[in-house]
């Protein structure tokens, strides 16, 4: 595989994995927002779900090589952030 490829594969796939970190995001927003409160078992179901695949998935990208091991945490660590900033939100409303 030329190097060329390689790169453009390794901005796809963490393309990819920041799509599904946004995806996640938008999910609890309007699950918080419609749906359910953030003690709510199902909410806490469907984040824990949705974090450990994620999880998961920036796991097999570094695995391939198509992500390197800081910038798949980095990730995680960011919609962490942003969910917990959410959450806080939410519990002032």
């Amino acid at each position: 595989m030329s190097t060329e490829t390689a790169a453009e594969h390794r901005e796809k796939a963490y393309a990819l994995l920041t799509a599904d970190a946004n995806k996640i995001l938008k999910l609890i927003e309007v699950q918080m927002e419609n749906l359910t409160m953030p003690q709510c078992p199902l909410y806490e179901e469907v984040l824990d779900t949705q974090m450990f695949g994620l999880s998961r998935e920036i796991d097999f990208a570094i695995r391939l090589g198509l992500v390197e091991e800081e910038k798949g945490k980095e990730l995680l660590e960011s919609l962490e952030k942003q969910l917990s900033a959410l959450h806080e939100a939410t519990m002032q409303k």
